[in-house]
């Protein structure tokens, strides 16, 4: 199963490599050059179609935790200061996606979209810890009724190029259902309130939808 923002890249990859593999059939004499062109061109389908799948998770849903928006590394858990939407002291809990990852955006939590907007921004790797700052960047902020208002943000990465979020002010959101995309290598940053009790480590590798984040 491919998620719908890859349609049309799995379209053009799919003309390229059937235009490339009768070109190379139709041009090229030389044997072992004609199977190096073949696996090199079958390659660059498969990274396409690994990209943009979109498996299905059994999320266990419940109002008392949190689970991963994305699949990745947990590389960041701090307490830190969150500028733009709580102006205050937050637990932030950081995973890193690599172009080998799941790049589905899932919902965390179920609740009330309260916030939502799109920075444009640069395009630093997204472990640079100005990344969550200066980078192109989505913030969406989700209120439940038991850990109250919670910030999550996807960050392009350095191969990033287009930022997808589902999420508009005032809809009603299900913990584990689709709220976006990002395209070829991110972050997604989490914000949550101080007396939330995380439940990974970090280097922890953790599974959109599946994997419990945090607990009340």
């Amino acid at each position: 199963m491919f998620h719908k923002e890859g349609n049309a890249s799995i379209i053009i990859a799919a003309i390229t490599v059937t235009t490339g593999y009768l070109l190379t059939d139709y041009f090229i004499n030389i044997e072992w050059l004609q199977y190096l062109l073949y696996f090199s061109l079958f390659t660059v389908l498969v990274i396409i179609l690994q990209f943009f799948r979109n498996p299905k998770r059994k999320t266990k849903i419940g109002e008392n935790h949190i689970v991963a928006p994305v699949d990745g590394k947990v590389v960041v858990i701090e307490e830190v200061y969150e500028p733009e939407y709580f102006k205050d002291k937050r637990l932030q809990v950081s995973i890193f996606m690599s172009p080998l990852n799941v790049h589905v955006t899932r919902y965390a939590l179920k609740g009330l979209v309260k916030f939502s907007k799109y920075h444009p921004g640069k395009y630093l790797v997204a472990w640079h810890p100005k990344a969550s700052e200066e980078n192109e960047r989505t913030t969406v902020v989700i209120e439940n009724s038991v850990f109250g208002e919670v910030l999550y943000r996807q960050i392009a990465g350095a191969l990033a190029r287009r930022i997808v979020n589902y999420a508009k002010k005032g809809m009603h959101v299900e913990q584990g259902t689709d709220a976006g995309f990002i395209k070829f290598g991110s972050r997604v940053d989490l914000f949550l309130p101080l007396d939330t009790k995380i439940d990974v480590e970090l280097n922890d590798v953790v599974k959109g939808a599946e994997s419990i984040i945090a607990v009340k």
